[in-house]
């Protein structure tokens, strides 16, 4: 090792949901990992997060998920719209016909799955962020500390930082989201754009908003459109459109932007107490960004894992946002990760070469595991967002006529997964 570099066993690049759940996972196991992060302190970009259950057996499994729960209540009616017709039922999920206004399919939220009862709530991102910070040793996470480089030294990967220092890794895990330079050096395809933007925002009420623990969606004439409550002062909403000639600039001006998004829900006919919590949200605040995705079949023969690198989350499998699946799948691969590594690394045979292999043979465990169930993410949510936007007279009557129900039952099916425990 060089004057002025650094060596360290374990490396996650990225300090988000991925990157302090895995690291937290390890720790829970008793090994230790530095997590790097670009940014001079937390970020929370995307305001929040649809955490089904599959998210929350993987917090419990980290020891944080009661904390979480007592900061974000039960989601009490989740209503999937395909009319401007409005109507709440407690703990289902009603899905209409946008010609009719007939209800097409209703599913019962509370009838357990094969992985047992729903549980949704929507999640601040920087109170859970939080959370998993608090719960890690100190100097786990170096801020400002953005990877440039990636090369290779034997079994040792040397990650060259923006400020010119050096770290050698036995270990590299790239969390560092969808344009991850860990995947680009794995040799993962390119991120696709899917032709769509979404626009995010959070309306906070200090006195309190007043509002049920509901959760609306309302979509039609190309557009998809959303909001949460996630606590008694905080509403995430969200709007998802089709760029064309007459909008595809309205994400570079605020006032175009409340404009554009507050008449397109009018001519949804959406209440006024939804609109209200638009025009109350600071428009310089909200993200508006393009939708991307790794295309599923990539995946299949792709190099999840290589070696002693591989990555998770949004670095891993990136995918368009209509199965409210991307925060959740990264704690599943946190879960599963810090499961299969830390089982090599704390093996007591391993030592030296063979410690290498093992480390390797895990990695290669977390890849086969994460791979089939990242395609099927990617593929659905894509079909999903396509067929629930589309203002295409064929595809609505069919969506209106025979998918609704399938939609709807897959939104569930996709929250029903066990990623196990930290030990099995």
């Amino acid at each position: 090792m060089q004057q002025g570099e650094a060596a360290e066993d374990i490396v996650i690049v990225g300090a988000g949901l991925a990157g302090l759940a895995t690291a937290l996972g390890l720790h829970r196991k008793g090994v230790r990992s530095l997590v790097l992060e670009s940014s001079p302190a937390l970020r929370a970009s995307g305001f929040a997060f649809t955490a089904w259950k599959n998210a929350f057996r993987a917090l419990d499994a980290l020891g944080v998920g009661d904390k979480i729960r007592r900061q974000h209540p039960q989601v009490q009616a989740y209503v999937a719209l395909y009319t401007s017709y409005l109507r709440f039922l407690c703990l289902r999920l009603r899905v209409m016909s946008s010609s009719t206004g007939e209800v097409a399919q209703e599913l019962d939220l509370k009838v357990q799955g094969k992985q047992g009862p729903n549980e949704i709530r929507c999640v601040r991102r920087d109170f859970l962020l939080r959370a998993l910070e608090e719960e890690l040793p100190t100097g786990t996470i170096r801020y400002s500390s953005k990877v440039v480089l990636i090369e290779e030294d034997s079994d040792v990967k040397i990650l060259h930082l923006v400020d010119g220092s050096i770290l050698r890794a036995k270990v590299l895990i790239g969390c560092d989201g969808i344009n991850s330079l860990v995947a680009k050096w794995l040799g993962l395809a390119t991120p696709s754009y899917s032709g769509r933007m979404a626009a995010r925002g959070l309306a906070h009420y200090p006195d309190g908003h007043g509002l049920e623990p509901k959760s609306l969606q309302f979509i039609g004439h190309g557009f998809r459109s959303g909001m949460r409550p996630c606590n008694e002062t905080d509403i995430y909403w969200f709007f998802t459109w089709t760029p064309s000639e007459n909008n595809k600039c309205v994400n570079e001006n605020a006032t175009k932007m409340r404009q554009f998004v507050l008449t397109s829900l009018r001519g949804l006919k959406v209440p006024a107490e939804a609109l209200a919590v638009i025009e109350r949200t600071p428009m310089s605040d909200v993200v508006a960004v393009p939708l991307r995705f790794r295309p599923p079949l990539s995946l299949i023969t792709a190099s999840i894992s290589k070696g002693n690198v591989c990555v998770a989350g949004d670095a891993l499998h990136p995918m368009t946002p209509d199965l409210a699946q991307g925060g959740c799948s990264a704690l599943e691969d946190a879960i599963i990760l810090a499961r299969c590594l830390g089982k090599a690394v704390l093996d007591e045979g391993a030592r030296g070469g063979a410690e290498n292999k093992r480390i390797e043979a895990g990695l290669r465990e977390y890849a086969e595991i994460r791979r089939w169930r990242s395609v099927q993410l990617i593929a659905t949510a894509y079909m999903v967002g396509f067929i629930q936007q589309s203002n295409n007279v064929i595809v609505s009557f069919l969506r209106d006529k025979f998918l609704s129900g399938l939609l709807a039952r897959r939104l569930l099916k996709m929250a029903d997964y066990n990623c196990g425990t930290l030990w099995s």
